[in-house]
């Protein structure tokens, strides 16, 4: 007998919170990278999953307890990356950055505090659009503060290596600000396909 492949976990609205069950932990941290999103970029690689998607990247980041603590030196680290001229902006994925806002949160008010809209915010998440539409309002302010959003859980039968900044042709790259004006989600503009 054929086993019929696990999908992703599929949440009701605001059944998965970040303040149970985040531990403000991060997986990996990595300055100057060119893979998570448009122009050079630091990524910061939170801990902590429910989706639990089958072919996942980066399934030991689904435990919310892996890799260290997320601390003010490594903040005050990734601000100062941040600095140099030539890095466009930050990418928070995970792990699920939509479980772990208050880590997310303090680093990207930092950043605004800092540099204001001169660097942008993307970030990956399980969640679809419609679904953060839904959901508890630090995950709706988390959203209203980053510039792009990857959406839609990896789904392994859709996997496309040759998408642009996706791994499954059901994700999405969803202008924030646009969407958030429009009320419905708008694709990013400088997406190839």
């Amino acid at each position: 007998m054929a086993v019929k492949q696990q999908g992703p976990k599929n949440p009701a609205p605001k059944e998965w919170l970040s303040e149970t069950l985040s531990q403000d932990y991060i997986a990996d941290y990595k300055p100057f990278n060119f893979v998570d999103g448009e122009g050079v970029r630091c990524s910061l690689y939170v801990s902590g999953c429910m989706f639990a998607c089958p072919g996942c990247y980066n399934r030991v980041a689904q435990n919310f307890r892996y890799g260290r603590p997320y601390t003010t030196e490594l903040e005050d680290q990734i601000i100062a990356d941040l600095g140099q001229s030539y890095v466009q902006g930050l990418t928070l994925l995970g792990g699920e950055p939509f479980l772990n806002t208050k880590t997310c949160l303090s680093l990207v008010d930092r950043i605004r505090a800092t540099y204001g809209q001169t660097k942008d915010v993307w970030s990956w998440t399980g969640y679809t659009w419609e679904e953060l539409m839904q959901e508890s309002d630090d995950k709706l302010e988390l959203l209203s503060k980053i510039d792009i959003l990857v959406d839609g859980r990896f789904m392994k039968d859709q996997m496309d290596l040759t998408l642009q900044f996706r791994g499954s042709a059901n994700q999405r790259i969803i202008d924030v600000k646009k969407s958030l004006a429009a009320k419905k989600p708008v694709i990013w503009a400088k997406l190839v396909h």
